[in-house]
């Protein structure tokens, strides 16, 4: 059975469990998803092969990163189809080649700063890249705070502190840039995406979001904005409807032209339990990954995971 999502200009078709994986090989949790120029996917997975590359048809083609990464968590593609991996249980982000070759390493591998210190790197999130090459990274499970490094990696100043004000945050999850050099920067915990210019300085926010997690924003100017949020993890609003578990879409001003998912979070046609990366190819089809199984137990206690359980999903526009 197809599952048509959206309305209007932003309908999708859903194709569960997208992509075909050599036999006895398992996703396990997506952490990230990107697609290069050529409409390649790039899967940023917890599975025993780390980066697991598909083509837009959903073929394996290849895969890399076995023994290198240790907790997959997000990826970025670059301007130049470079890929930046952040790896929030190594603390590093490392920029590589769509091979697998590693071209920088930002952070050092296993040593953390310490907790809240505001120091690159405790547990960072997600990376992006502004038009003029300058990076970006949050830092967000152990830090409250976004860093700022050059092309190639020097690094140049940092912004946030843990709180609720204009330029604080909770939990910066997932960051990206527009056109115009602006950075947008997913404070989860907050339920609210704020925006920066390119030196931190705080310019808006925008709500009515639900634990906002994942990011994408294509090229071009005025972009949309594709938007994972998170369903509910608190006993007193686990089923309550209409809170997360579902992807909107977003003009540049963040009003909201589409939602994306069923009314509750869960594993069946047309829902969604946590989506953590977004990607959008040539065509405008979504790519939407998924940390299914750790999201389960939050909002499922004590109820087994369900086989399968789907980390990896397609939405396909239609007409």
């Amino acid at each position: 059975m197809t599952v048509i999502l959206g309305e209007g200009d932003y309908r999708y078709a859903m194709q569960r469990g997208w992509g075909r994986l050599p036999d006895g090989w398992s996703l396990n949790e997506v952490g990230g998803v990107g697609v290069d120029s050529s409409d390649r996917v790039y899967v940023f997975n917890r599975g025993e092969h780390p980066m697991v590359v598909f083509d837009r048809d959903g073929n394996f083609l290849t895969s890399w990163g076995e023994g290198l990464f240790k907790r997959p968590h997000a990826v970025h593609m670059g301007p130049d189809d470079s890929i930046f991996c952040t790896d929030d249980g190594d603390h590093t982000v490392r920029k590589c080649t769509l091979d697998g070759k590693v071209l920088i390493t930002i952070g050092t591998p296993n040593q953390p700063s310490p907790y809240m210190s505001g120091q690159p790197f405790c547990r960072c999130t997600h990376t992006a890249c502004a038009p003029n090459g300058d990076i970006y990274v949050s830092d967000g499970y152990g830090n409250a705070r976004v860093h700022k490094y050059t092309p190639d990696g020097r690094y140049l100043k940092s912004w946030g502190s843990p709180g609720t004000g204009p330029g604080q945050f909770s939990l910066p999850h997932n960051i990206t840039c527009d056109a115009d050099g602006w950075v947008y920067v997913a404070d989860r915990e907050l339920h609210r995406i704020q925006v920066f210019d390119g030196e931190g300085r705080y310019e808006t926010q925008w709500n009515n979001l639900h634990r906002a997690s994942a990011l994408y924003m294509p090229a071009g100017s005025c972009p949309l904005c594709y938007v994972g949020e998170g369903g509910p993890t608190m006993s007193v609003i686990r089923k309550v409807p209409n809170l997360g578990g579902r992807i909107s879409i977003l003009d540049n001003k963040g009003n909201s032209l589409a939602q994306l998912g069923a009314p509750h979070t869960g594993n069946g046609p047309g829902e969604f339990m946590s989506p953590h990366g977004i990607a959008v190819d040539s065509q405008g089809s979504i790519y939407v990954g998924e940390v299914a199984r750790t999201a389960w137990g939050h909002i499922n206690p004590g109820i087994p995971v369900p086989d399968p359980i789907h980390v990896l999903n397609k939405l396909t526009r239609v007409p």
